[in-house]
């Protein structure tokens, strides 16, 4: 089991810190979360908030992820971070296989591409990107990060992209592992069908196995029962040894862990979020 520590929409000068104690207290990887901008008026609903309101968003601290993680990397040597989710259709191909690969490079390959889809309409007007065929231009940006960041010339004829022979550089010595973010039956046949891994939202444990029994199901149907895959949880089976065992049996590759609500104003100083993360490499990593 993999263990990856969770903290965002906090006092930008935490991240760092917190990164280095990550590495030195034998966590896995850091997740980085992603959101543009919060606009004024809006009736759309998040999914993942029990009253599908997103208030929480607003005025929270939130970096972009392609910015902060090569910040992070500079002051660690072993530490992966994964974003958690990138809103992959709200942005162009090509500029997010520049960012991906500049990330990778920077990172020396600690970089793991978690990507998914926004549920927010404003997202996609205000970076200029349709909301009708998202899930199709996701597919085919899956495809020209790929193609772009293992090197070399790429050129691409597809239904919503058409890219002339290009080259990016420098682009990471190892292939950008790419997982796919989401619930919906939509995103867990895009993460079965063509993704090097799968990241869960949270939710209870029921719902949890029936989602993996899914994509296990959908996995076999595209031949691809037997290729390696990554699967990072939210659960609160990860906070005890016996909770990680039973995930082990599930198939969980990676746990993402927390300790604290980020929907709520962040009140906790650095060195409680220290203290909170060195007890859990304590008690749960260290006898794992």
């Amino acid at each position: 089991m993999r263990f990856s520590y969770a903290e965002s929409m906090c006092d930008p000068s935490h991240y760092l810190p917190l990164a280095v104690e990550a590495e030195s207290s034998g966590w896995s990887s850091f997740v980085v979360p992603d959101s543009i901008c919060y606009p004024e008026v809006s009736d759309s609903k998040y999914p993942y908030t029990p009253d599908g309101s997103r208030e929480f968003l607003e005025d929270k601290p939130f970096l972009e992820p392609f910015s902060l993680i090569p910040a992070m990397g500079a002051v660690t040597q072993r530490l992966r971070f994964a974003t958690f989710v990138v809103k992959l259709p709200i942005r162009n191909p090509v500029l997010v296989a520049k960012s991906a690969s500049s990330v990778a490079v920077l990172t020396q390959n600690r970089f793991t591409f978690g990507v998914g889809l926004s549920p927010w309409p404003e997202d996609y007007a205000i970076c200029g990107q349709a909301w009708k065929a998202r899930g199709r231009r996701m597919d085919e940006m899956i495809e020209i990060v790929r193609g772009l960041t293992r090197g070399g010339f790429f050129e691409y004829r597809g239904e919503h992209y058409d890219l002339q022979s290009i080259k990016l550089c420098p682009v990471p010595t190892e292939p950008i592992p790419i997982l796919i973010g989401g619930h919906a039956d939509a995103a867990l046949r895009r993460a079965a069908r063509c993704a090097d891994g799968w990241m869960h939202a949270g939710g209870d444990a029921q719902e949890l196995a029936r989602l993996l029994g899914r994509l296990a199901e959908l996995r076999r149907e595209h031949g691809r029962s037997g290729t390696p895959f990554e699967i990072h949880v939210i659960a609160l089976d990860a906070y005890t040894r016996d909770g990680i065992r039973r995930l082990e049996d599930l198939g969980v590759t990676d746990v993402i862990v927390g300790f604290r609500n980020a929907y709520e104003k962040d009140t906790q100083s650095l060195q409680q979020k220290i203290d909170a993360l060195r007890r859990y490499a304590d008690d749960v990593i260290a006898r794992s």
